[in-house]
């Protein structure tokens, strides 16, 4: 049995988020932004929980 704690060196970005771009409609946009200054919620913060809801609600459609 092993009793070290092993750490490993945090790398730089490794917080479990990883940045990427998407093109969405200007209208998605302005959902967003609405959506922002009524909960005073970042577009990133709304992007990130809109994001999830909607894969916990998701299900993929079987073949015929």
């Amino acid at each position: 049995m092993n009793n070290k704690l092993v750490i490993t060196k945090k790398l730089r970005g490794e917080d479990g988020y990883k940045v990427f771009s998407i093109r969405i409609k200007d209208e998605t946009i302005e959902k967003i932004n609405d959506l922002s200054k009524q909960t005073g919620r970042t577009r990133n913060e709304l992007i990130g929980m809109l994001l999830d809801f909607a894969l916990e609600h998701s299900e993929v459609a079987s073949e015929r």
